[in-house]
């Protein structure tokens, strides 16, 4: 088979796919399960001929694309005092391990206030770091040298890991929820 017809085979396996998980066959489909070759117009004579002037990528190069649905968005909680916060976690392997870090149970972080900006807490545990250099924004979640926690209520730059974003409050909300001394943050997966 030519490399040149792989990116129109794939583009047809797709289309047929869309039709068969939409429950539509294609019209005129005399053998039920196997559909008719679809009727060229100008508009797929034109898409394929573009195809067929590309190069096609190479076999390493060809990558799957991910199922959107597959992947839900993963979330964890801070309850600080009264108040509950979501924090949408970071896609890195870090975020990964502090979830699973959190099916083990509940985690309670004794935060201090440190520079003016953030609120930080031992984790009593080191878990994998994916450093970079980054500025902070409020609401920001850092791992901090891989065993402290911090929630960013102002900006910073460091290398850091970031965990993920308090989703939801603006950063004066997220100050009041922080408040002015030392809080107790319980991390969870439970809202």
């Amino acid at each position: 088979m030519k490399r040149k017809q792989i990116p129109v085979l794939v583009s047809l396996s797709a289309l047929l796919i869309c039709l068969v998980a939409c429950g539509s066959s294609p019209v005129g489909t005399e053998n039920p399960g196997v559909p008719d070759r679809p009727e060229e117009t100008e508009e797929t004579a034109v898409t394929a001929e573009a195809a067929d002037t590309q190069s096609a990528p190479e076999e390493e190069d060809v990558q799957s694309v991910p199922d959107e649905t597959a992947k839900e968005e993963a979330m964890i909680y801070a309850h600080i005092g009264d108040r509950t916060v979501t924090i949408r976690l970071a896609d890195n392997s870090s975020a990964e391990a502090f979830a699973a870090l959190l099916e083990e149970g509940d985690l309670t972080v004794d935060m201090r206030d440190y520079g003016g900006f953030e609120k930080v807490g031992p984790l009593g545990t080191s878990l994998v770091t994916n450093d970079e250099r980054i500025t902070t924004e409020p609401g920001d979640v850092i791992l901090y040298q891989g065993n402290q926690i911090t929630i960013y209520y102002d900006v910073n730059t460091w290398t850091f890991t970031r965990l993920g974003r308090v989703e939801g409050l603006t950063p004066e909300e997220l100050r009041d929820v922080l408040g002015d001394g030392d809080p107790t943050a319980v991390f969870s997966l439970k809202p």
